[in-house]
């Protein structure tokens, strides 16, 4: 049974352009429609979740998605939003890239035709570009598109602008031409008729539909969605250590989690209906049970839940609530333990600390010296009136004077962490 798509992505707030007569083809067809992903990294970004959810609606609709990644458009370079050019990647560091932008789209499209209808398929441009000669694009595909249509894009408009120093390379001016050719080859050979994409790929996909249209006399579709943007002005799936990705070894489970834990009420309610899959009537309940107790952060934990799960797994969603916890919560010493090593570190992220060889901690050594001689506290009685207070603490365990540290207390196999009081932390790194 096919659904509406659209009006799916209209109620969520995710539509932007969309060429006439789709909507109405969607509802009458079983569809064939794809989106392109640049392997500029070998992990996809946060931002790489719209375009990835939108191919998820489009399958749970009824239809047949493609992935396509850009073996061959990656070597060229997409100018549409850039102020500058892109640098060009080697053929090694590409293929490691595509290699791994395969591995995560295949976490969330169900690729597997034993038990689904219309399942998706996933597809490099270099495969059929690698054959293509320079003589053969420039007389089968350039004469069909004119220089004015290609000038009068808005990705290439804004290059060319009076205000603009950099201008336009040869190389990033024939992207449109590339993607074009994707659309068509597609259309040829897996009958497809749709492109989806963000609101700034609409000049590249149009150019396709044109290309279909005057090079196959058939007829295309395109469909575009809102670019995120954040209530504040910042640019979204960016932090001050940079980017949100999707590869848990560079942006930790727990790092991820925080993201949407972090969200402003304003952009939570956007988000609710963009990164997840609750449906109208759940999403406004959470809004207005949020509305009555902002402080609890339904929204913001309800998005960080689904959003992790997706993409990490509840296993790595539910030890993301252990080390938020442990900052705030009431966790043990096993809490901690139970963090990789990563995980532990992003928890304890700008907390000060100090180097100790590990024969130090091998013998046994006496808390009070711990926190004074490390610099934590600032002398011997500082230490033993906390003692006194009850308020010193060695991996969120109470602990009086005459208690050692020793290796049964290390975290990782090289860490300590310190405390005084509820909200004071230091981190002893044995070397």
């Amino acid at each position: 049974m096919i659904m509406n798509f659209v009006e799916e992505l209209r109620w969520r707030g995710m539509l932007h352009d969309i060429m006439p007569d789709t909507e109405e083809y969607l509802l009458k067809n079983k569809t064939t429609g794809y989106i392109g992903f640049d392997p500029t990294a070998d992990s996809l970004h946060i931002g790489s979740l719209v375009p990835i959810i939108i191919l998820m609606h489009f399958q749970k609709a009824g239809h047949n998605p493609i992935a396509l990644v850009g073996g061959a458009t990656g070597m060229v370079g997409d100018p549409s939003g850039k102020s500058d050019e892109r640098n060009l990647l080697d053929e090694e560091t590409l293929a490691k890239n595509v290699a791994g932008v395969q591995g995560q789209l295949a976490r969330f499209l169900k690729f597997d035709n034993t038990d689904i209808e219309n399942p998706a398929e996933l597809v490099n441009n270099y495969d059929w570009m690698k054959n293509i000669s320079l003589i053969e694009f420039v007389r089968d595909v350039g004469k069909h598109i004119t220089v004015n249509y290609m000038m009068a894009k808005d990705s290439v408009k804004k290059r060319f602008a009076a205000d603009s120093e950099v201008g336009m390379s040869f190389t990033e001016f024939t992207y449109q031409l590339f993607q074009g050719y994707d659309f068509y080859h597609l259309y040829k050979e897996k009958n497809c008729v749709l492109q989806m994409g963000g609101s700034d790929q609409w000049g590249n996909i149009t150019t396709g539909t044109e290309l279909v249209r005057r090079k196959a006399q058939g007829k295309a579709y395109a469909l575009t969605c809102k670019l995120i943007t954040k209530a504040d002005g910042t640019k979204f799936g960016k932090t001050a250590g940079g980017n949100v990705w999707l590869d848990a070894n560079r942006t930790s489970p727990y790092k991820f989690y925080q993201y949407w834990l972090n969200s402003s009420d304003e952009d939570a309610e956007n988000y609710i209906k963009i990164f997840t899959f609750l449906d109208k009537e759940t999403i406004e309940a959470l809004i207005a049970e949020h509305k009555q107790a902002p402080h609890l952060r339904i929204l913001q934990k309800k998005i960080g839940e689904e959003v992790t799960v997706m993409t990490h797994g509840v296993e790595a969603y539910e030890n993301a609530i252990k080390a938020s916890n442990i900052l705030f919560g009431n966790s043990t010493t096993d809490d901690l333990k139970s963090l990789n090593e990563q995980t532990f570190l992003d928890v304890f992220d700008g907390v000060p600390q100090a180097e100790i060889e590990r024969s130090a901690i091998e013998s046994g050594l006496n808390i009070v010296p711990a926190f004074a001689e490390t610099g934590f506290l600032k002398s011997n009685s500082e230490v033993r009136r906390s003692l006194n207070e009850n308020a010193i603490s060695v991996n969120k365990e109470k602990v009086t004077e005459d208690y050692n540290i020793t290796s049964k207390d290390l975290i990782a196999d090289k860490f300590v962490l310190l405390q005084r009081g509820k909200k004071s932390y230091f981190l002893l790194r044995v070397i």
